[in-house]
């Protein structure tokens, strides 16, 4: 089986893959959206990172994922009579496909079991199987209007309640979304577009050395990819540590008011509904931060994440003509031009 390939060998898209990687430091950021051209790497990144992510301890086979110190009353591993080992295993990343069916995603009754058995057993779904990992969904606008109440029910409660053929059965399913797709293809449900904490565009690299390299890296990958990856396995072990390392750092980051004062501003300035907006910028601040080795978010990790975790986030303006990219940066120059001036 082909190795993803590498996370250090993506040439460019910067910004997606700071999304991903803070994404992956702060599981409450709620998740990517990448929209773009196709061939951009957006698949290729989130394959990419998935073998970057540090691995999960829960018990034996277990189905749900469980925690050790916490497992879910409902399953059959963690509540044998005899107590199985504690494992590691690597955080999951499960595709959804867009044509699978209710049953597959949320769960359903075991059919073999209960033929054979006589036995009414639950067989767990990919949101189980997501639970503390990643949930990834390819061609994310695509996404049948079943399958998105669905997400938007168990991303906001962070369980799965399946209810179906005699069986009542929940369990919790806490994941980070990550969806890539092209915008010209279809546009998202706001509700669906609201729960994804960071939004990324990419394009197609218009510099011809750029292109260039991308060309000669991927040719190079299909031709001998362990060749590849083993050139790449240094600078990849090195995002891994940058991850692990910023995990345990998070905690301790510290947001000061000032930084608080300037994620309200702006929010305010684009007329940003709620305030995810404000939660988001704090988050993936903090994220940053940790990312960097450092304890204090600074209004500096603000300037450089607004526009990822506020331009999905605003109301469409007929008056305005400029994309939502734009009006961001526009915005943010000017609070931090006045904070600049007021200083």
């Amino acid at each position: 089986m082909t190795r993803p390939f590498p996370f250090a060998a993506i040439v460019g898209q910067e910004e997606m893959k700071n999304a991903l990687l803070m994404a992956a430091v702060e599981p409450a950021l709620g998740g990517v959206l990448v929209l773009g051209d196709r061939g951009t790497a957006k698949s290729t990144a989130v394959r990419a990172l998935a073998a970057l992510l540090p691995s999960i301890e829960t018990r034996g086979e277990c189905p749900y994922n469980c925690p050790p110190d916490n497992p879910v009353d409902i399953c059959p591993v963690c509540s044998s009579p005899k107590p199985p080992k504690k494992v590691k295993k690597p955080t999951p990343v499960i595709d959804l496909p867009l044509g699978a069916t209710d049953d597959r995603v949320v769960g359903a009754l075991d059919l073999e079991k209960a033929l054979i058995n006589g036995e009414k057993a639950f067989e767990p779904g990919l949101l189980a199987k997501a639970h503390r990992g990643f949930l990834y969904i390819d061609e994310v606008n695509l996404l049948e209007d079943y399958l998105v109440d669905l997400l938007l029910d168990v991303a906001a409660s962070g369980l799965n309640i399946v209810e179906r053929e005699g069986l009542s059965v929940r369990h919790p399913a806490r994941f980070i979304l990550i969806g890539s797709g092209n915008p010209e293809e279809g546009e998202l449900r706001p509700q669906l577009l609201d729960r994804f904490g960071l939004s990324v565009e990419v394009t197609s690299p218009k510099d011809i050395k750029e292109r260039i390299e991308v060309i000669r890296r991927r040719d190079a990958y299909d031709h001998d990819p362990d060749a590849f990856m083993e050139k790449w396995k240094a600078k990849d072990a090195r995002i891994r540590s940058k991850i692990s390392k910023a995990k345990k750092v998070l905690p301790e980051v510290e947001t000061p008011d000032e930084v608080l004062e300037i994620a309200a501003t702006l929010c305010l300035g684009l007329g940003v509904d709620g305030l995810r907006g404000e939660l988001t910028l704090i988050r993936a601040g903090r994220a940053r931060a940790a990312l960097a080795g450092r304890r204090k978010t600074t209004p500096e990790d603000i300037r450089a994440i607004a526009t990822t975790a506020l331009r999905h986030r605003l109301r469409r303006d007929p008056l305005d003509e400029a994309g939502s990219t734009v009006r961001v940066e526009r915005i943010v120059r000017e609070v931090f031009d006045g904070e600049a001036a007021n200083a």
